[in-house]
């Protein structure tokens, strides 16, 4: 084997020749040095650039690991969250209920027409369509299928709630007026003694005018009021003696005279059946006994009409 070196310049410079173990030496040498590169390579310390790809696996993998504990905790929430939800679902159709059951039961104790108020079945709704959501390319937004039973349950317990208000409302002000309504005696014990109208006068003899009616009873018994008011009237007036009068509103009021005993005074509002005096004879009286006067609009009227009345 000759192996010739040739110059930069083209020319020969030396020649060698090898023999046949020098030939074997040789090509042992030319295939070691891929193998010898190959190796010394592996054997070389990692580049800036493999330590960072491995720091970024690593922190790529801590971050993942971080949401899937999150999504595990919002998962565990949010299935607390829908049991809370559930709860108050079934506490809502009960309230709803009972305010059914309670709506109906007023309706009926208060007599009131069929219809008008109506418990127990959806509120009437309605209003002309909006040509802009009818007539736009995508569909509004839908709620999810529990949060519109929530919502429509909301609904119906808000307008339960209204028609009670008014109900209520209504019933306070038929029960005032029942209490305003004047029926009855003035008296739980006794008879009546002298009516209304024109009698003779028991201390003159004379023919005159009686704007009230006597309830005569044992002295001490109890004097009542015939109606809900307001006390305008409690102390000694001339002739009456020991007076108290009730200003009943809508024009009307009651004077109940000759009392031993007063038991309200100016301002006290009292109701249908109070005790408000005791039976006497103070004042321009024969005996114990009441002098009950009905006035409509600052005029007596006959109260023989009030007293027959039962109430309402």
């Amino acid at each position: 084997m000759k192996v010739i070196l040739v110059n930069d310049r083209g020319g020969v410079s030396r020649t060698f020749n090898f023999g046949g173990l020098s030939k074997a030496l040789l090509g042992l040498c030319l295939l070691g040095l891929p193998v010898g590169a190959l190796l010394i390579g592996a054997n070389l310390p990692a580049t800036e650039s493999d330590v960072f790809d491995s720091r970024a696996v690593k922190a790529w993998n801590k971050a993942l690991r971080k949401q899937q504990d999150q999504i595990q905790e919002a998962d565990q929430q949010a299935r607390e969250q829908l049991t809370a939800l559930t709860v108050k679902l079934a506490e809502m159709q009960a309230r709803l209920t009972r305010l059914d059951a309670l709506g109906e039961r007023l309706t009926t104790m208060a007599k009131l027409d069929e219809g008008e108020f109506q418990f127990g079945s959806m509120p009437a709704v309605g209003g002309p369509e909006d040509p802009g959501i009818s007539g736009a390319s995508e569909l509004p937004y839908q709620p999810p299928e529990f949060l519109e039973v929530i919502g429509d349950l909301s609904d119906q317990i808000e307008d339960r709630q209204m028609q009670l208000q008014t109900l209520d409302n209504l019933m306070a002000r038929r029960q005032l007026q029942d209490e305003q309504f004047i029926a009855g005696r003035p008296i739980t014990r006794g008879w009546m003694s002298s009516r209304y109208g024109y009698r003779t006068d028991p201390f003159s003899g004379r023919r005159s005018w009686h704007k009230g009616v006597d309830f005569a009873g044992k002295k001490g018994s109890d004097v009542v009021s015939v109606a809900a008011g307001v006390v305008t009237w409690a102390e000694d007036r001339y002739g009456y003696g020991q007076l108290v009068e009730i200003n009943h509103g809508n024009g009307y009021k009651t004077r109940y005279g000759h009392n031993s005993e007063l038991k309200v005074k100016v301002g006290d509002v009292v109701k249908r059946g109070q005790v408000i005096a005791l039976m006497g004879s103070s004042g321009r009286s024969t005996g114990p006994h009441v002098h009950f006067e009905v006035y409509k609009n600052d005029r007596p009227v006959d109260p023989a009409s009030y007293i027959r009345r039962t109430g309402r």
